[in-house]
């Protein structure tokens, strides 16, 4: 409505312009405009907001809230099932005893190490996420996976790769000719017209950045494009059961791309990490719904493509001609995996004025608790050393069971003693000097002998029930530090 006035006001006098004035109301028809609908979404949890906020009321997090174009009233077709599949009734609750239960076979690939992160190979539905820095090799990973899953009808859809590029890499990797099918598309709304004409067996997508949904109206990569995008792959693989593995890029914090929440939508989440510049790369599992989340893969990165590493201690233990002081052998356990592993130490004389303290793929926290333990029950005079530590392989270890094997490499680098080669560790140390018994003692043991040491120290808490007779490599219980002290060092 448009106010006018018909009699002119003098201008100041505010008393006489409210008993003079006299309003005519008439009608106005401004021209009508779309709206344009926005809305916040938080960048780390995926919290919405009508409007910005400094700091998300959701996960805490500051300046994480970023505009996006949405669409509410009439979202466009497509999607899952939208338009072509059968009317969804009203899903009615079940009594948990009364809802029928089949275990699925899971679908068992040429790569071994593939199938023990997922926990003993692909389930039926599953939706899988692998996540990792760019160029570490995931697009090489999922066609070497495509390609080797003989018999099967495989899509590989990509988003970031022309059909030439795909087939440059899919001729260097040298795999035999399978029963895979090759489609550069972004747009979801194709992708699932194409899947229900094709229905392949497994799908698989490159990368879930840069799918394109029309139900969202903001652009691809976005919070909102990417939890949508999810959720239509989501819910083709449970109605179809269809497995379907997505690549998914990474900030340069290190964590997936996207909100938080897509973790949380998926089965599984798989990261891919190493360095650039060695040829070894680890799949870990952060998350899995259908197995153990301590399980990890070894690869070796070559020209004509990954190659699984089946004895991945061979390669974490280096090949010395001589022994050398400060480097010990201890046990570490990855989910149901032994894995000997190199620990290597170096301790010199500080000279500066604050001795340092460091570690690399062991904690360093953890690492100085150790040397305050050496210093106060073992009697060595580290508080002016500088110690550095490093665990050979780029492994990050976690297990308290290779605490042995640190302090002996520490100690053996102070007194400038090698340990000798065919020796290794399996104990965890306590603040008063105790060596404790650790878990899966058997298997450490078996990797040891398989290897060729010929002693292994672990705690004598750890011989109740242990068959000794059925082993060939010679135990050595202890329950001191001082007791390994003496039977290795002098």
């Amino acid at each position: 409505m448009l106010f006018t006035a018909k009699t002119p006001v003098a201008a100041g006098d505010y008393r006489l312009a409210l008993l003079t004035l006299k309003l005519e109301l008439r009608p106005y028809s401004p021209t009508l405009v779309a709206k344009i609908k926005t809305i916040y979404f938080c960048q780390n949890c995926g919290h919405q907001s009508p409007k910005w906020l400094g700091r998300c009321p959701s996960c805490g997090e500051w300046n994480t809230l970023v505009e996006e174009v949405v669409q509410k009233d009439e979202p466009a077709a497509g999607g899952w099932r939208v338009t072509s599949g059968p009317a969804k009734l009203t899903p009615k609750p079940k009594a948990l005893h009364a809802i029928q239960y089949e275990e699925q076979a899971r679908t068992l690939t040429v790569d071994n190490e593939l199938n023990r992160v997922l926990g003993g190979g692909i389930v039926p539905g599953s939706l899988v996420l692998i996540g990792g820095e760019p160029g570490i090799g995931k697009s090489t990973l999922l066609l070497q996976i495509a390609l080797s899953l003989t018999g099967m009808r495989v899509l590989y859809v990509s988003g970031e790769e022309s059909e030439q590029q795909i087939k440059m890499r899919a001729e260097r990797l040298d795999v035999p000719t399978s029963d895979c099918h090759i489609m550069t598309e972004t747009s979801t709304q194709n992708i699932f017209r194409v899947v229900e004409q094709f229905e392949p067996e497994v799908l698989i997508v490159d990368s879930i950045q840069t799918m394109h949904s029309s139900m969202v109206e903001s652009g691809a990569g976005s919070v909102s494009q990417v939890r949508e995008c999810t959720t239509e792959f989501m819910k083709y693989a449970k109605e179809s059961g269809v497995p379907v593995f997505m690549i998914g890029h990474i900030t340069k914090e290190g964590s997936l791309a996207g909100p938080k929440v897509l973790e949380h939508m998926v089965d599984t989440v798989l990261t891919f990490e190493g360095d650039r510049h060695t040829t070894y790369r680890i799949l870990r599992t952060t998350k899995n719904r259908f197995g153990s989340t301590s399980e990890l893969g070894i690869y070796e990165m070559l020209g004509s493509g990954l190659r699984q590493v089946s004895n991945p201690s061979e390669i974490l233990i280096s090949q010395r001609d001589e022994a050398l002081s400060g480097v010990a052998i201890g046990s570490m356990m990855e989910g149901n995996r032994p894995l000997m592993i190199e620990i290597q130490a170096l301790v010199g004389v500080s000279t500066y004025g604050t001795p340092q303290r460091s570690s690399t793929g062991y904690d360093s926290k953890r690492l100085q608790m150790l040397l305050a333990v050496l210093e106060k029950r073992g009697g060595f005079r580290l508080g002016q050393q500088d110690v550095f530590l490093n665990v050979a392989g780029g492994l990050r270890v976690e297990d308290p069971a290779i605490d042995l094997a640190v302090c002996a490499a520490v100690v053996a680098s102070y007194e400038d003693v090698a340990i000798p080669t065919n020796v290794a560790f399996a104990a965890e140390v306590g603040l008063g000097g105790e060596v404790r018994a650790v878990n899966r003692i058997e298997s450490r043991i078996f990797e040891a002998q398989k290897l060729g040491f010929k002693e292994i120290f672990v705690s004598k808490y750890n011989l109740k029930g242990l068959d000794s007779d059925q082993f060939k490599i010679k135990i050595r219980p202890v329950a001191k530090l001082d007791e390994v002290f003496q039977g290795v060092l002098m």
